[in-house]
């Protein structure tokens, strides 16, 4: 499976099985965390066995089997890339056959902010194997997300079928991407998870879009 399929695949999934992921894929994961810290100056870590990730009562009411996360942190103002990073993360674990949920707000901040060393946190993605593959959910048409100036390049429509499929706090998709030739603007306004969902949103438009085809204004 490659990075595209793996977009297409990849659903939300809250419960977990209590399968331990196998050293292998953590080693590769831990690779993949590396590569977009040296790359971007972040502080991600991948926190492997470990059940404190989510508060007790949220366990009992959305979640279960949440023991592997990738904690998205990085010093202040990096919200945008630790989603941007977050996206490349997921979509790699699905390659991988796992399952991942990005948790922007019931997570266990205190405890994250420990494991960071001074870097701030603004989410953390479970990782493991889905008891379910997750299910595809309603999105916004592309109509209702984006904007080009003349005719739409065929480009452009892929990255925007892509950009549907990243996901967003509250999965509110409050984005707009606008086109002009080959330049490309995105604007978001989510409330506290801007950063994080531009991000999110940016990889996959990129991905669907291919980087060779455009540049970000």
């Amino acid at each position: 499976m490659d990075m595209k399929q793996a977009m297409i695949e990849r659903h939300m999934v809250r419960k977990f099985t209590d399968k331990p992921i196998p050293e292998n894929i953590v080693a590769k994961l831990n690779d993949r965390v590396k590569e977009n810290n040296e790359r971007y100056n972040l502080s991600i870590r991948l926190m492997t066995n470990d059940g404190s990730a989510i508060p007790g009562v949220i366990k009992l009411i959305l979640a279960k089997g949440v023991n592997n996360f990738f904690i998205m942190a990085g010093p202040d103002g990096a919200d945008e890339l630790c989603g941007y990073c977050g996206a490349d993360l997921m979509l790699y674990a699905q390659t991988l056959g796992l399952n991942t949920w990005w948790v922007g707000g019931t997570y266990n901040r205190k405890g994250a902010q420990e494991k960071t060393e001074g870097a701030k946190p603004v989410g953390i993605i479970a990782v493991g194997y889905g008891q379910t593959q997750g299910v595809s959910h309603k999105t916004k048409t592309a109509e209702q997300v984006s904007l080009y100036d003349g005719e739409t390049p065929q480009w452009f429509k892929d990255g925007i079928e892509a950009a549907l499929l990243a996901p967003t706090a509250l999965a509110k998709q409050a984005f707009t991407i606008s086109g002009t030739e080959n330049k490309v603007s995105i604007s978001c306004d989510n409330g506290i998870f801007t950063g994080v969902d531009t991000g999110l949103v940016k990889y996959h438009f990129e991905l669907g879009a291919g980087k060779e085809n455009f540049e970000w204004e």
